[in-house]
């Protein structure tokens, strides 16, 4: 989860009252949120957010909440919106490549240390989450006054535009920024195919920005910034028009006055728009998912602290929602907000109706029992996630795609589904841990999920120039002897593996696992040089009828 760090003075300066570092921890968790970090002689401060919070992304973000949160402040929080004059062309030519796009200007903002420092960290986690990686949004921040509106937004040929990239001194054309720029290396996967690239240009085709990829030398902001011009862009218009409204009010919160840009062409309307959304909340719905008996003035009271305006009618809430939060998307997002204005504490407990003594499951001594086992043959443990990707799951071992719970949302392109196999994740470690000597052996006890039901698997790795079949071989007759277990091998072609140099693993006629020397394509996709051996064991499945008599 992202970890927003600041000032503790700069946020105190924020909220316009003295806070005291004590305080602040006590009352962050109470808003949905970890504290992370004080730092007493630097006094640098850390709080740990959900990804579905991007309004809480910056230090002004967070005042923002906390003044309400506090009651230094009461309900929704307003920004005026000046018109500005300045027009941005939406050209036809980016509906293939990359076809939203929406741009605001911010007049008057006094820049520091502060507020440079929140603008570079707001834009790193608004990429990293909602924006997936740059591929969903990207933002440009711009200072105005070294470029001529009116902007355009269009797409061109690689090679037809050449401009000096943030950090060189040297003009490039698009393509060489692919090629050459570590911001062009690290997101062409973003551009790979397209015939065309997105640009903006100003009236005298000055180039601004090349999103998703990186901003022109020319309007890179300095601590003398006053007028800035923000472009957003992307692939969904929600997306990016939420991501504007942070930025914009961001800024806001630092003294900057918002003035609207008017977008033609492709689209016709006016950006930012920081009008509230409307919501209906039923108080027999809120009162029905949180056990309580709350009024409607009650439940109004919650939601303004939360920086809400509600307006409390007999049986329902009249609410308006900020334009910077993006992540109310249900009545039960509203809820949920009640519960926190509410506050946590009042919940109290509940004494269980049902008595009953807590004991170990039998999967999880005989887990321990296996860690214990694979330890004293020298081998590391280690946890990884259960979230996996399809990539990771079956492109980079050559194996056909198979069923998979897939996350509707994610988060990330890393993180798409839950896992089927162990491997995967065990070469995601080796991969990280490249710059270790070697040999490297691990493993893992974990979870995955195979249809919808749960299933716990062994799996363990080596990588040395001298990995062997015969090696994992032995390895796992130590295994099964330790077990107990009655087995046999048969030779088997999983595409993961070298040909002839694999076998399953079967007890009681039936497959419980495999084992073998990894195929050379699969220790390339995973950026891996060396020789790997693995096997995989279901372990439910191998003591079947034996987890009984585990004690």
């Amino acid at each position: 989860m992202p970890v927003i760090a600041f000032n503790y003075r700069d946020l105190v300066s924020l909220l316009g009252k003295e806070v005291s570092p004590q305080e602040l921890i006590d009352t962050i968790p109470m808003m949905g949120a970890d504290f992370h970090h004080y730092d007493e002689v630097g006094e640098e401060m850390g709080i740990e957010f959900f990804p579905d919070r991007p309004d809480l992304f910056s230090v002004e973000g967070v005042a923002r909440a906390l003044r309400t949160f506090l009651g230094f402040e009461r309900g929704l929080k307003t920004y005026p919106v000046e018109k500005s004059g300045i027009s941005m062309r939406i050209d036809p030519s980016v509906r293939d490549v990359r076809p939203f796009a929406v741009a605001g200007v911010v007049r008057g903002v006094t820049m520091n240390d502060y507020l440079i420092r929140s603008l570079m960290e707001v834009q790193e986690k608004l990429h990293l989450t909602m924006g997936r990686k740059r591929e969903k949004v990207s933002i440009g921040i711009h200072d105005l006054d070294k470029v001529t509106p009116p902007f355009v937004y269009k797409a061109v040929a690689p090679e037809s535009i050449s401009f000096v990239p943030l950090a060189k001194e040297e003009r490039m054309n698009l393509r060489e920024i692919l090629q050459k720029h570590e911001k062009g290396i690290d997101y062409a996967f973003i551009l790979e195919g397209k015939d065309k690239y997105p640009i903006i240009l100003d009236k005298n085709k000055n180039v601004l920005s090349f999103p998703p990829i990186i901003n022109g030398t020319l309007t890179a902001v300095t601590e003398k910034t006053q007028n800035f011009f923000i472009d957003v862009t992307g692939t969904d218009q929600n997306a990016v028009s939420g991501a504007l409204n942070i930025v914009a009010t961001l800024m806001a919160e630092r003294g900057g006055i918002i003035h609207s840009v008017r977008l033609t062409g492709m689209t016709r309307i006016t950006t930012p728009n920081l009008k509230p959304a409307k919501w209906d909340l039923e108080q027999s719905y809120c009162n029905q998912w949180l056990g309580l008996d709350l009024s409607t003035q009650e439940t109004a009271a919650c939601l303004e602290r939360m920086g809400y305006a509600a307006k409390p009618l007999k049986k329902k809430l009249k609410v308006q929602v900020p334009a910077t939060r993006t992540d109310i998307l249900h009545p039960v997002d509203l809820v949920e907000d009640v519960a926190k204005g509410y506050g946590y504490a009042k919940f109290g407990s509940k004494r269980p109706e049902v008595h009953s003594l807590g004991a170990e499951r039998r999967i999880e001594r005989i887990s321990d029992l296996v860690r214990q086992m694979m330890v004293g043959y020298g081998y590391y443990e280690v946890t990884t996630l259960t979230l996996s990707s399809e990539k990771e799951q079956f492109w980079a071992m050559r194996l056909p795609r198979a069923e998979v719970v897939e996350v509707l949302n994610p988060i990330s392109e890393d993180h798409t589904c839950l896992r089927i196999n162990l491997i995967p994740s065990l070469l995601a470690v080796l991969r990280k841990s490249k710059h270790r000597d070697l040999p490297q052996r691990i493993f893992e006890v974990g979870d995955v999920l195979i249809g919808t039901a749960r299933r716990r698997k062994l799996a363990a790795v080596a990588i040395h120039s001298k990995a062997s079949f015969t090696e994992m071989k032995s390895l796992l007759e130590g295994i099964m002897r330790d077990m107990a277990l009655e087995f046999s091998l048969e030779p088997c072609s999983l595409p993961m593996y070298l040909d002839g140099r694999s076998a399953q693993i079967f007890v009681r006629k039936e497959p419980i696992g495999h084992f073998g020397e990894l195929h050379p394509e699969v220790i390339v996709r995973a950026e891996l040089g060396y020789p790997i051996v693995g096997f995989e064991l279901d372990l439910e499945k191998a003591l079947e009828g034996k987890l009984e008599r585990i004690v």
